[in-house]
Formats: structure tokens, C-alpha cells, sequence
């Protein structure tokens, strides 16, 4: 069975960094995306950072310039580097990939951003 688990969410002020770490296992599989996602209370999930096998990425235009994506095939690791975080930026931080149209998710890591 695929599990997802995050790892490096936390509490920091404005303007500092984290890492965020999604670790997989239970499959020798591919994954075709890994990505992030999250999501602040009362509000939607969304996007923040996708890459893909060829290693081509997608930032949404809030991560553009401050986030930046990267996996390991080896591992089936992905990693997400913040810099300026900033207090919108407080959410739970979701890793999923996908795979043959299957889609998994971890259970995901708080971020939170004081001012």
C-alpha cells in the first residue's frame, strides 16, 4: 500500500524558510507528479508546487520566486524549499502523487508564519 508522509512544517517567523520533505513507500513505481498542495481554514486546497518524471514543474504564482520544487526518483522523495514566508502562507502543507490515474495524499505538516 502507498504511503505518503510529510515531514519539516512548523512554526517560523515572516520572512524565514522551511523544507518540506514527502517521503513514499510501498511501491517500486514511478510516480508520473509528486506536488504539494495545501490548505488555510476555511479555504480550498490548492496547488503550490508540482514536478513532474521529466522533471518539468509548476509553481502557482504565489510560490513563484519564493518556493522551489524538487524530487528524487531514486527515493521517491520530493521536496519543497520556502524562502520569505509570509503569514498567508500558514496552511497544512499536503504531498500527493499520482501514478496510472491513481492519486495519493499524506496526511500532511503544519506551516505556520507569525508576524
Amino acid at each position: 500500500q502507498v504511503q505518503l508522509v510529510e515531514s519539516g512544517g512548523g512554526l517560523v517567523q515572516v520572512g524565514g524558510s522551511l523544507r518540506l520533505v514527502c517521503e513514499a513507500s510501498g511501491t517500486n513505481n514511478k510516480f508520473n507528479e509528486m506536488g504539494w498542495y495545501r490548505q488555510a481554514p476555511g479555504k480550498q486546497r490548492e496547488l503550490v508546487a508540482l514536478i513532474r518524471r521529466g522533471i518539468s514543474t509548476d509553481l502557482a504564482e504565489f510560490a513563484k520566486g519564493r518556493f522551489s520544487i524538487s524530487r528524487d526518483e531514486g527515493h521517491h522523495t520530493v521536496y519543497m524549499r520556502m524562502n520569505n514566508l509570509r503569514p498567508e502562507d500558514t496552511a497544512l502543507y499536503y504531498c500527493k502523487a499520482t501514478f496510472a490515474g491513481d492519486e495519493y495524499w499524506g496526511q500532511g505538516t503544519q506551516v505556520t508564519v507569525s508576524s
